[in-house]
């Protein structure tokens, strides 16, 4: 009997194209009920029966208080469907999964490149449903954010890599101390000799894994015998090629330092670009929460800063982040949903601060402004959702707008 599929997104309409179609699908945003080009058969979330259902996959962003996901009796997770003991797949691939706050999209990237020669695939949140990646590829380099962690009780990877983290998505876990748990839900469900590689001062359950605690990068250096002058890269992205490095050199005893140096960063992290004059600026518009911003200013806190900040907070604590910048030679330029409470936040600090509420306003007030030692940085610290249909056309704005600065 095919599952019953909860939201008609990516994920859900993967799996019910890798059963032929002809599915029953429950959606929020659907009003009348409707059969689509496959066969699908698609309700308004009201008419969700859990007697006539013997199995329901959920979409990962299905908040836990969802009516549908209340509801359901038989509930799986994506990975639990595909990943566990009684999963669909004849073969199982070897799968490694990676979470963290910020970095999780990169190492994947990363770990994928070095492990290709191997048949590596990657997929999970990086874009790639599980239901459309090769069951027959040797290896599968998971991207795993924590809504699926969350709805996952059965799955568990063969090493899980865990990046630093720190709150976020609590408008979904409601609490720091959730969402943590979530972050280190598969360790409940992992074997004896099965790899977890996680920041050291976590909350850690039982587990039988092997369970490895880092702090910083010289200890992964020495743990694993690396060695990080081999690597172009700096900042965060060290730490992502050196955990990276870490899982490789976990199973095959192997660093290879010159195909991981060939690896080209995504674009929207960090991605540094010469206006008309030759000055900085730096595209961070995938830095949505606090951490990522962070990182961002200690990559350049050698120099002034004119940083462009704000959008949808998702009612993230930006104390932290404020109290940092006050610091710094930091000038901000606050955008977004958020941008009066930023200026409230500024002024208790004296930190100086424009109010700009657009992007493209903050560039222009920026190129009156910044010296061609100085840098400017998109690194909002928040969602794109509010001016924005996604981090990407938030950063391709910025990246056009400064390209269509001159000195008329």
């Amino acid at each position: 009997m095919k599952p019953t599929l909860f939201g008609y997104g990516l994920t859900t309409k993967a799996i019910a194209k890798s059963l032929g179609g002809g599915c029953i699908f429950f959606d929020d945003n659907c009003k009348e009920s409707y059969t689509d080009e496959h066969g699908n058969q698609i309700h308004p979330s009201s008419q969700f029966d859990p007697e006539k259902s013997s199995l329901e996959i959920t979409t990962p962003s299905l908040k836990p208080n969802n009516p549908l996901i209340k509801k359901a009796k038989n509930l799986l997770s994506e990975y639990d469907y595909f990943l566990s003991n009684n999963c669909s797949l004849k073969k199982k691939p070897f799968t490694i999964w990676i979470s963290g706050t910020n970095g999780k999209t990169t190492t994947t990237q990363m770990l994928t490149r070095i492990l290709e020669k191997r048949g590596a695939l990657s997929g999970g949140n990086i874009g790639t449903p599980l239901a459309a990646l090769d069951s027959n590829a040797p290896i599968w380099v998971l991207e795993s954010s924590s809504y699926t962690l969350h709805h996952t009780n059965h799955a568990s990877p063969d090493i899980y890599l865990l990046l630093p983290i720190t709150p976020d998505h609590l408008d979904w876990h409601n609490t720091p101390e959730q969402y943590e748990a979530d972050k280190l839900k598969p360790l409940l469900t992992m074997r004896e000799g099965e790899l977890a590689l996680v920041p050291k001062g976590l909350n850690l359950p039982q587990t039988k894994a092997w369970v490895v605690e880092y702090d910083d990068n010289e200890f992964l250096e020495e743990f694993f015998a690396l060695d990080a002058s081999k690597l172009r890269y700096k900042a965060a992205f060290l730490q992502d090629a050196l955990l990276s490095l870490a899982v490789t050199m976990t199973l095959f005893q192997e660093a290879d330092y010159k195909l991981l140096n060939s690896f080209t960063l995504d674009h929207h992290r960090q991605e540094e670009t010469r206006d008309y004059k030759g000055r900085l600026w730096v595209n961070d518009s995938k830095a949505t929460n606090v951490d990522a911003t962070t990182q961002a200013i200690n990559t350049y806190k050698d120099h002034k800063i004119h940083l462009i900040l704000g959008g949808d907070d998702k009612g993230a604590d930006l104390n932290p982040l404020m109290d940092m910048i006050s610091k710094y030679d930091i000038v901000l330029y606050a955008v977004g949903s958020n941008n009066d409470k930023l200026i409230d936040m500024a002024k208790d600090r004296e930190i100086p601060c424009h109010g700009c509420k657009f992007i493209d306003i903050a560039i222009k007030k920026i190129d009156k402004n910044l010296l061609k030692d100085e840098l400017a940085l998109l690194s909002p610290a928040a969602s794109s959702f509010d001016q924005f249909p996604s981090y990407i056309k938030r950063g391709d704005l910025f990246l056009a707008t400064v390209k269509n600065l001159s000195n008329t």
